[in-house]
């Protein structure tokens, strides 16, 4: 039906008042009205006409975007297996700054498109309120042509990152629709999502894609971008992790041309109702920075748990903990830094802040509700990067010219269930319990913990919110960010005045727990750079083979980006390219023999004289040498084969394969769908089940993401390859130890209130 005069209800339920479209607060009541703008996932021409309502809620602005006009009702639930790509939304959770999230489903009886519709929230839309205007972001293909050298990068640096993330849901094609692939400011974001038919798209078809871009590229990087598209293409780039060091060196190289200023200020308060505050945050509270003259600017919020005095210890030992870690890792000069190094680096400084806290409550004997921890976020600019780490439900906010992202998931039930495919994110945050965190620091060991580490190209001003539940509850960030923080970025109010005002609206708005916020404030320099960036394409090693002598004679070879690798034809000589004496061959082989005797076995024995794991090993060999053995991996995965995990696989029905994991592969069989993976592996879980103990079941604020006790691991499972891909296994040489190799114990059911280990 047509309707001339929407209206916009209130959320508050004991209010619900009929407001104006243009409102942004109730006039009845004053509650903040949000305004839900949802894209409609339907194959006909258009969801209904422009005005019109439905489901007696939904307000048609265009062909699929709709206007939720009762936000305080939960929108309906759309049934799990009845949309195909749907479960794809769920897993995708963590990338949910490019992917748009499900809201709910819409039935239509009749119109152009009748039947059950998939609602998508947050969609690339611009928005004009005063005037209810909508209209989608530009096609990345046609906002191309007129970004800078670094944003073009940058928008293929992201969709790198994508790639495999969504090729193991089955979704890569929607990378490769130029309808689909929106950016917004520096964003790169999608509508929605599109299914792989038929066989799942590959690295080359991507480089087919990227070729099309050569053209309008910026003179700074067209040769860089055509050498890419080629590389992916033919086959040299032939994984989305050499994609993304190569992408990483071309924006290293840009970035000479930015030159940042950072400013950062933090803001705690123990609130209106709380006795003591048990917050902490770095730098301290009230002081201001700015790098330069600063060496190093890090920003870190702490929110404390446990008893007396226990969550203010918690959070000021890891502030103080992760300082000193950092710190370190700082003095490295920036050309030096391997990002992925130093994602690695900044989890391992968390990890130590973890074991610390968790030493200071066994020490104490700390027990229950006595248990202290703490969550934590921090941010870390480098150069043209934002690096931001967190654990718990202390969040971090991107606020540009062009929105507000939440760019960190809490570590709580309701995240956990959307991120096994369980249930939509509306629905789950109204179970109880829902906000309970599965993990925070002190809880447990380190190897039950799993931080999350991201980084964030920077090409443009920008404002990063750390904040802890004081503020984030209710959604106020949400709420205040255009008027609040929005200002900063253009040039009305500085971040000091902003940070107290923030601490203001917590406390008058919320008011129920302490309050700390830091606001990071990253202004950017940028000009085109004259020089032209050219691509270095890393060997691939699983394709090339290492020429023995040469690697003998130069043992940098292998680290060097440059080098070129020979390969050694099958029954030829090897010929060395130094020519040495007869006289001196048959000693200079003892003495390297002997020295590498010597060296290996002083790296197989650790300090407690036991033999280490090794964990994929480069296989340097020459395949093409008799007797040697073909490096083993992903794509040629055999019987009695065994794999360790490197990140915890969720299995479903609330279990999930601990990081760490040994399986030996007991069967492998090819895999009817193309879309979901080559192959299907059945394979043995080796490790001692009655080791795997919760994390932190002595807190009951925190439940625990590894599954209790009460359900050991099973026996076997079953993985397909996009599976094991996307969780990072790595695959065990013959020669390695493994508990698969040993007899392993029959599984212990421990009781359910089992403290940890």
């Amino acid at each position: 039906m047509e309707n001339d005069a929407a209206t916009l209800y209130c959320p508050n339920e004991n209010c619900q008042a009929a407001n104006p479209l243009t409102h942004k607060f109730c006039q009845r009541c004053s509650t903040p009205l949000p305004k839900n703008y949802l894209w409609a996932v339907v194959d006909g021409p258009s969801v209904g006409s422009p005005g019109e309502i439905l489901a007696d809620r939904y307000l048609v602005l265009d062909k699929f975007v709709l206007l939720d006009t009762k936000p305080g009702l939960l929108a309906l639930t759309p049934e799990l297996d009845n949309f195909q790509p749907l479960k794809a939304y769920l897993r995708l959770i963590p990338y949910r700054l490019h992917v748009p999230q499900v809201y709910g489903v819409l039935f239509v009886a009749d119109g152009p498109s009748p039947g059950e519709i998939l609602l998508l929230e947050k969609p690339p839309l611009l928005v004009d309120d005063t005037i209810q205007q909508v209209h989608l972001c530009s096609e990345l293909t046609t906002a191309w042509r007129d970004a800078t050298s670094m944003r073009q990068l940058n928008w293929l640096w992201q969709i790198a990152h994508l790639w495999q993330p969504l090729a193991s849901e089955g979704v890569a094609s929607s990378l490769l629709d130029s309808y689909v692939l929106r950016v917004e400011g520096s964003l790169v974001r999608l509508l929605e999502l599109r299914l792989d038919i038929a066989t799942s798209p590959e690295l080359p078809q991507l480089g087919e894609f990227w070729q099309q871009l050569v053209s309008d590229a910026k003179p700074a990087i067209a040769e860089f971008v055509n050498q890419v598209s080629l590389s992916l293409i033919q086959g040299q780039i032939n994984s989305t992790d050499q994609l993304i060091k190569v992408l990483d060196q071309g924006l290293a190289g840009l970035g000479r041309s930015q030159t940042p200023t950072i400013k950062i200020i933090t803001k705690s308060d123990t609130g209106p109702t709380r006795q003591r505050n048990e917050d902490a945050c770095s730098p301290p509270s009230g002081t201001l920075i700015s790098k330069p003259p600063q060496p190093t600017a890090l920003a870190i919020v702490c929110d404390g748990i446990g008893g007396h005095e226990g969550g203010n210890v918690a959070s000021n030992l890891a502030i103080e903990t992760i300082q000193q870690q950092v710190q370190q890792l700082t003095k490295v000069p920036y050309d030096h830094i391997d990002p992925s190094l130093l994602l690695d680096d900044l989890e391992k400084a968390v990890s130590i802040a973890n074991d610390k806290i968790s030493q200071r409550n066994d020490s104490e004997n700390r027990q229950g509700r006595q248990r202290m921890g703490t969550t934590l976020v921090m941010a870390l600019p480098v150069a043209h990067e934002m690096y931001i780490t967190h654990v718990g439900d202390s969040r971090a906010y991107w606020i540009t010219r062009h929105g507000c992202y939440q760019v960190t998931l809490d570590d709580d039930v309701a995240c956990r269930e959307v991120r096994l495919g369980y249930a939509i994110y509306r629905e789950a945050v109204q179970q109880s319990a829902a906000g309970s965190l599965v993990q925070a620091l002190g809880m447990g060991p380190s190897t039950s913990l799993h931080p999350t580490s991201t980084r964030f190209m920077l090409d443009e001003d920008a404002v990063f919110l750390l904040t802890s539940d004081g503020l984030s509850d209710f959604d106020r960030v949400e709420e205040y960010w255009e008027t609040e923080i929005l200002p900063i970025l253009l040039g009305e109010t500085n971040i000091v005045n902003v940070a107290d005002r923030l601490v203001e609206i917590a406390n008058t708005k919320n008011g129920h727990d302490n309050v700390t916020v830091a606001l990071v404030h990253y202004q950017v320099q940028y000009w085109e750079p004259e020089i032209t960036i050219k691509a270095v394409i890393p060997e691939s090693y699983s394709a090339k083979t290492v020429d023995l002598t040469s690697r003998a004679t130069d043992t940098t070879l292998l680290d060097s980006p440059n080098h070129k690798t020979q390969v050694i034809p099958e029954n030829q000589p090897v010929k060395s390219s130094i020519q040495l004496p007869l006289q001196w061959i048959v000693p200079l082989i003892f003495v390297v023999a002997a020295g590498a005797l010597g060296f290996f076995v002083k790296q197989l024995r650790s300090q407690s004289g036991s033999l280490p794991i090794f964990s994929n090993p480069i296989q340097t060999l020459n395949p093409s040498i008799e007797g040697t053995p073909t490096p083993r991996s992903l794509a040629n995965l055999d019987r009695g084969w065994v794999i360790k995990t490197n990140k915890e696989i969720p299995l479903g029905n609330n279990q999930s394969l601990p990081r760490g994991t040994f399986l030996e592969v007991i069967q492998k069989s090819s895999n009817p769908k193309p879309a979901s993976g080559d192959f299907s592996v059945s394979m043995r879980v080796c490790t001692n089940k009655s080791t795997q103990t919760p994390a932190n079941t002595n807190n009951p604020a925190v439940t625990t993401s590894v599954p209790p006790n009460s359900k050991p691991l099973p026996d076997t499972v079953l993985l397909d390859l996009p599976q094991l891909n996307r969780f990072a296994v790595s695959v065990l040489q013959s020669d390695v130890p493994n508990p698969c190799r040993t007899v392993t114990q029959p599984p212990v059911t421990e009781p359910d209130d089992a403290s940890p280990t």
